[in-house]
């Protein structure tokens, strides 16, 4: 109880500061550290500023090049994979004002598993759960898709339905909802929670999709600024991508972090060129419409667009996208493909 009240506690002050302080002006084009490379690139910041130093830096790892306005490790540093810590603060004075971030150690899987809704299926947990998640990680897919929605008191949570366990999530509070699930396996769980338990590794990227609301697109547009600002107050822009059937959520998105991940679920309805021009990442779409169109999937990586295939259970489909070079695969069966991918090598 005294973890979820603080759970509580903690959004509720988030959205406080949403209404007071807009989102940053500056971000990173990058936030991962290289691994075993001396002097690596971490990132530029995001619009290019006229001046930049380095403030804060713990760690003692990094340095800016005002040339190319980034931050990078130091001439004569790297990071290997089993060297700790995985996170890095450092605070950046960017044009007489100071901004903090969170750089990670990429240590995160490179397998293109995407696991739907976490993995749950063979273990028999809730989807959507903190343990569906936690068993994404465990199994070192590369990220763990994930749904929210916004209850009748402000706050996000995690469902892929309107309902669960037979509850109303817009139509009632975050207490009410944890207090009707609080005996289950798996109760009810804030974004806030699974994002904390998120930061203690790198493996596994979290993928939010932002479900649309069904109180409308004004309610739908305040659920993406709450999920995204607990991401900008967690500092976790290089942990986090987000999804949605809903092209303004992710226009919204971009124009609250220029850098932020964004894909497009809703295959079929935008032309590839409107994507670009919009800035958005990639496609997101189902097997379908890639069965439909053979060309598509080449013609999205000319454009430079990420592509993502959902959701993908059958072996001979796995196989197939996962030879066919995609950048994602989704599945409810994140462990067949992960065998799959082990009896390749």
């Amino acid at each position: 109880m005294l973890k979820f009240l603080s759970v509580v506690f903690g959004i509720f002050i988030s959205s406080t500061v949403v209404n007071a302080q807009p989102f940053s002006k500056y971000a990173l084009s990058n936030y991962l550290i290289p691994l075993n490379e001396i002097g690596g690139v971490v990132g530029h910041v995001v619009p290019a500023p006229t001046t930049i130093s380095l403030l804060s830096d713990t760690s003692s790892l990094f340095c800016i090049d005002s040339n190319t306005k980034s931050i990078k490790l130091k001439a004569d540093k790297l990071l290997a994979i089993d060297q700790v810590p995985f996170r890095y603060n450092v605070d950046l004075l960017i044009d007489g004002t100071k901004y903090s971030f969170e750089l990670l150690k990429d240590g995160f899987s490179k397998n293109r598993v995407v696991a739907h809704r976490g993995a749950w299926k063979q273990t028999n947990v809730l989807q959507n759960s903190i343990r569906s998640f936690e068993n994404a990680v465990n199994i070192k897919c590369q990220a763990s898709e994930l749904d929210v929605w916004l209850t009748a008191d402000n706050k996000v949570v995690l469902s892929h339905d309107p309902q669960v366990y037979g509850l109303e999530v817009e139509n009632m509070t975050m207490s009410q909802l944890y207090e009707q699930s609080k005996d289950k396996a798996d109760p009810i769980p804030s974004l806030e929670e699974l994002l904390i338990i998120a930061q203690n590794q790198n493996v596994t990227h979290p993928i939010i999709e932002i479900k649309n609301s069904q109180k409308g697109l004004e309610r739908t547009l305040q659920l993406t600024d709450s999920v995204v600002s607990l991401v900008h107050r967690l500092k976790m822009q290089g942990y986090v991508e987000y999804i949605s059937f809903n092209y303004d959520v992710l226009k919204r998105i971009r124009q609250l972090d220029a850098t932020a991940k964004t894909l497009y679920l809703m295959g079929g309805q935008r032309a590839l060129e409107e994507l670009v021009s919009d800035r958005i990442s990639g496609i997101d779409y189902s097997y379908q419409i890639y069965n439909q169109d053979a060309e598509l999937l080449s013609n999205a990586e000319s454009f430079g667009l990420l592509t993502n295939v959902w959701t993908v259970n059958n072996v001979d489909e796995l196989k197939k996208y996962y030879k066919s070079g995609v950048d994602y695969i989704t599945t409810d069966m994140p462990e067949l493909l992960l065998e799959i991918i082990q009896d390749d090598k």
